[in-house]
């Protein structure tokens, strides 16, 4: 879900247009995590405004990237703000909170920023579920002062109001099912009121502000059947006809699949399902704005629990481990945490870097957000790209991206007189599928072939070169040179060959 606010609104296009990546990347964003303080514990919403990163989640410290647990840690207690370029910690903001934050967003203009959880009081001032700061000094806003009875989920934001989800069934003391909306400016409740039958995970605005969708584990809104999806007035709260919810299967003994995430872009929005029970729903779908109508549907096993839509680029949080059944990798070949897809057909697309899983989901990233050009990332990891870091990680369309694994070296064998044949194999990119490969004879490196070849991080291909009008039994070898555009990795040399006569 996108929890971003810029300083200057624009039209948004209807369009998913592709981005120009970066030099040596096949997506809009590099798989280079970039430096960003770490939490002790993990982070369940982000959002970005005003050149600031917000984290909320269940963590009490924050300590600086390449510190290992339990030291330097600075206290911070369910909430934290973050240099949105440099990754560093702003110190000006440090609210107490009693209980964890899990939704956080940013007013219009950018000058107020909403947080909702399980918290009771705010630098020991009462505040049930739901807070707001001024997003300038970090003070704690004393006009806006909504309750909630319980767990506020989610928080979404357009002009004057603020709708919530989550699990409360009041709001201000007044009965509201686990939906609601307030005012952005006082906090005074809304007469929007449907009433869900079970908890809302996710809301989401569409950019046209014509259709509001909410996401969770419920069956019910309003009394009409909506099996963990709806569509619903944002003014009035009427739920309205969604063809595309069709796309979750109906729950069954052995499996349940809800939606986690919502995120949209112009006539498009996206959803992120986790499903219960081996083989159940873990994918993502999307559909259409104005029609209603399924775009597609992605089918990857794992589930998935957060989006985000980035420059032609939908990014998703999951412990994916099985696509096969969208042409990508097998059960059994591993987990990834991290994965990108064609927004406008859902295929898996070239960006994989990874982070792992720990307690208490054991899924990994949790929570994702946008300023439309770069990608934060929350969970419960501690480690990212094989190092150490927890919690939270960003990602940026700059730099040179992942550079490809070594070649091994190259295999050579006699086939004729005069003639060798040279086979490689091709290596993986963690942001680049298609690289380019140049074969070299020799110490002097006459380049003497190059191929462009594919690979995954879970398949690579054979290349091959038969090297023709050399002179019978000359001593030669070939190294191998692969670059995705601007990182340039050698091989070894080959086992030295001698020409057939």
């Amino acid at each position: 879900m996108r929890k971003v606010c810029f300083a200057v609104l624009g039209v948004l296009g209807a369009a998913l247009l592709p981005s120009i990546p970066a030099q040596g990347t096949g997506a809009s964003l590099t798989a280079v995590a970039q430096p960003i303080w770490q939490t002790n514990a993990d982070v369940r919403i982000l959002a970005v405004s005003g050149g600031k990163v917000y984290a909320g989640g269940r963590f009490t410290s924050v300590r600086p990237p390449g510190s290992v647990a339990g030291t330097n840690e600075v206290a911070r207690t369910y909430l934290a703000r973050f240099d949105a370029v440099t990754g560093a910690l702003d110190t000006s903001f440090n609210p107490v909170l009693n209980d964890a934050v899990y939704s956080i967003a940013a007013s219009a203009d950018g000058k107020r920023i909403f947080v909702g959880g399980d918290f009771t009081t705010v630098n020991g001032v009462t505040r049930k579920k739901l807070a707001a700061f001024d997003a300038a000094t970090g003070a704690l806003s004393n006009q806006w002062k909504p309750s909630a009875s319980w767990r506020v989920k989610a928080i979404e934001v357009r002009g004057n109001t603020v709708w919530l989800g989550g699990s409360f069934s009041l709001v201000n003391n007044v009965d509201r099912l686990r939906l609601a909306a307030v005012t952005a400016d006082t906090g005074s409740l809304l007469p929007w009121a449907p009433e869900a039958n079970n908890e809302v995970y996710a809301l989401e605005v569409t950019d046209d502000g014509t259709k509001l969708y909410a996401g969770g584990p419920f069956s019910k809104v309003n009394g009409v059947a909506a099996n963990t999806v709806v569509s619903l007035d944002p003014v009035s709260g009427t739920v309205r006809s969604f063809a595309a919810a069709k796309a979750v299967p109906a729950p069954s003994w052995s499996c349940t699949s809800r939606v986690r995430d919502i995120t949209s872009h112009g006539n498009r929005v996206f959803f992120a399902n986790a499903g219960s029970g081996r083989g159940c729903f873990d994918g993502t779908w999307a559909a259409d704005t104005g029609t209603g109508e399924l775009v597609w549907r992605n089918t990857c096993l794992g589930a998935t629990e957060a989006i985000e839509y980035i420059n032609g680029w939908l990014y998703k949080g999951s412990h994916a481990h099985d696509c096969s059944s969208m042409g990508n990798f097998p059960e059994g070949a591993g987990y990834r945490f991290l994965l990108v897809q064609d927004p406008l057909t859902g295929k898996i697309g070239p960006w994989t870097p990874n982070t792992d899983a720990g307690p208490p989901t054991e899924v990994g990233p949790l929570a994702m957000t946008t300023d439309g050009t770069n990608l934060w990332v929350g969970g419960d990891f501690k480690k990212v790209n094989g190092g150490g870091q927890q919690g939270i990680t960003r990602f940026v369309p700059t730099g040179p991206g992942a550079a490809p694994a070594k070649p091994t070296k190259p295999l050579v064998s006699g086939v004729a007189r005069g003639s060798i044949r040279v086979n490689v194999r091709t290596v993986y990119d963690a942001d680049d599928t298609t690289l380019t490969y140049k074969l070299f004879r020799g110490t002097n490196r006459q380049l003497v072939h190059t191929w462009t070849g594919f690979a995954e991080w879970w398949r690579t291909e054979q290349l091959t070169f038969t090297d023709t009008g050399l002179t019978p039994g000359s001593d030669q070898l070939y190294r191998v040179e692969v670059t995705d555009g601007s990182n340039v990795v050698l091989s070894n040399y080959s086992d030295h060959i001698i020409v057939p006569s």
